[in-house]
């Protein structure tokens, strides 16, 4: 038991807790007054978001447990069921903030396309670990799981969404890219997908899609309209400082900052808890990425490695969107901060996804604990060897 308990990695399942937690805090301050505005609990957004987290506590101990070596042979059913879950939401999704990706169950809502972060990686890491031998054949290795890819992307720019269809195109590269490409290769497929996204883009964009850029980049130009929305996260930020105004007494939120408590959760923080909040949030994210890739590293076979730097790559891209939207650096897109924006469905797989990390940390702890042991048992065999040949040698004596 206790060898077992070894094996878990608690520096990465500490930090996904912590933030998952604390989120739910900040969710609560971020949308009590415009829940009471609904004729809804203070409490109400944060209540589902707590449950959602149990939801994503179960599945974050069943990954913790489940051999993560399994999904390597149900990847037909993974890619099956994909495809299945954007179809329906394609049928039977409904349309929030301008993009039809949700499907409603009862009332909670659920959207399909985080799942697809997760089941892409498992994909891409299965079939890429089964073409090591060939890696190098353009045609042959790297081209044919891309018809996949591609179909996915498509079905997620269709909603539109274009925020996770640009994480889901970045993750596919970074794991594309680490299970040993060439780099030219690489290079042309990055430049082919941003060309056809680009043309796709054009012909989609719309009057309100076009004022996310101008916002993004010249905000004072239009403070009233595309604009108004980093221009309030900039006096959050700024009001903030380095030790914030105090949780709950932030101003922004009162019905200046709109999605408070989803994609511009960060500058509520920046207010209340000034420099210190926004570090609690970048530590636990780093040492989250950071661990998984150590564990990538760490990892002999081949799957497991492309599994964490894929986990690794969607958390840390997840991460980097979401914080250059609420600082102008990026577009605002709707992506949330990992574990902890409000959204279940985001949760829920980021905890799942989290575990698997977890799981693969614990194989690498358990072969490398029985390689130790082996040596302790030597040197005691040895000893009890040296002591009953002094005993033999003493008695003869």
């Amino acid at each position: 038991m206790k060898q077992k308990t070894k094996t878990f990695d608690f520096l990465l399942m500490l930090p996904p807790l912590l933030l998952s937690g604390f989120g739910i805090v900040m969710i609560y301050s971020a949308s009590m007054v415009t829940s009471v505005m609904k004729d809804e609990p203070a409490y109400s957004l944060a209540l589902k978001q707590g449950i959602w987290f149990t939801v994503g506590l179960v599945g974050f101990l069943f990954a913790c447990f489940f051999n993560y070596k399994i999904y390597q042979k149900l990847t037909k059913w993974i890619v099956l069921v994909m495809v299945m879950a954007l179809l329906a939401v394609e049928l039977f999704g409904v349309t929030l903030n301008y993009s039809k990706s949700w499907i409603y169950i009862g009332s909670f809502s659920v959207q399909p396309s985080e799942f697809i972060k997760i089941g892409l990686i498992i994909y891409l890491a299965a079939i890429y670990t089964k073409k090591q031998a060939y890696i190098g054949d353009f045609f042959k290795a790297v081209l044919p799981p891309l018809a996949i890819t591609s179909l996915l992307l498509a079905l997620i720019i269709k909603q539109p969404d274009v925020g996770t269809a640009a994480i889901i195109f970045s993750i596919a590269c970074t794991v594309i890219f680490s299970s040993g490409i060439k780099f030219k290769h690489l290079s042309l497929l990055i430049f082919i997908g941003v060309t056809i996204l680009i043309a796709i883009g054009f012909q989609m964009v719309t009057d309100e899609k076009a004022s996310r850029f101008t916002g993004a980049y010249q905000p004072f130009e239009d403070p009233e309209d595309s604009g108004y929305q980093l221009i309030q996260s900039y006096i959050a930020i700024g009001t903030g400082g380095v030790p914030g105004v105090g949780i709950g007494q932030g101003i922004q939120k009162l019905g200046y900052l709109t999605q408070a408590e989803s994609d511009f959760i960060m500058a509520v923080i920046s207010e209340e808890l000034g420099l210190f909040g926004v570090l609690f949030v970048l530590v636990n994210l780093s040492i989250i990425v950071l661990r998984g890739l150590f564990i990538a590293k760490k990892c002999e076979n081949a799957f497991g490695s492309l599994l964490a730097i894929g986990i690794s790559s969607m958390i840390g891209i997840q991460a980097i969107i979401n914080l250059g939207a609420i600082s102008g650096l990026l577009p605002i897109t709707g992506v949330t901060l990992p574990f902890v924006s409000y959204g279940g469905t985001s949760l829920v797989v980021l905890l799942f996804s989290v575990g698997i990390l977890n799981n693969i940390t614990r194989h690498v702890n358990y072969h490398r604990f029985n390689e130790e042991s082996t040596i302790p048992e030597e040197q005691e065999t040895n000893k009890q060897v040296t002591s009953n040949r002094f005993r033999q040698t003493y008695s003869s004596r």
